[in-house]
């Protein structure tokens, strides 16, 4: 079993930047893909961005050059870095792990980008 606990968000405004941070623990993180998604107001949970175990990173287009992606298995804490926030990137942030038939969520963080 694991456990994600995500922090980080917040209210900023448009041009700044948020580091959002997910924290695992019951299990080996180093062997989870990881992923964050957010979900708006009356839409779809959508993914933002995606690490391997290997490291290698994908983006969704909405937010490629200014979001980046990372992990530290020593922590066993995955990282979405957020530069340039638009409005439009305000919704809850959920961290996401996946391993074989294994998915965990976290509960999901709050960020809201005024203009």
């Amino acid at each position: 079993q694991v456990q994600l606990v995500e922090s980080g968000g917040g209210l900023v405004q448009a041009g700044e930047s948020l580091r959002l941070s997910c924290t695992a623990s019951g299990s080996i993180f180093s062997v989870y893909d990881m992923a964050w998604y957010r979900q708006a107001p009356g839409k779809q949970r959508e993914l933002v961005a995606s690490i391997t175990r290997g490291t290698s990173t994908t983006y969704a287009d909405f937010v490629k050059g200014r979001f980046t992606i990372s992990r530290d298995n020593a922590k066993k804490t995955a990282y979405l870095q957020m530069n340039s926030l638009k409005p439009e990137d305000t919704a809850v942030y959920y961290c996401n792990g996946h391993y074989g038939r294994l998915d965990y969520w976290g509960q999901g963080t709050q960020v809201t980008v005024s203009s």
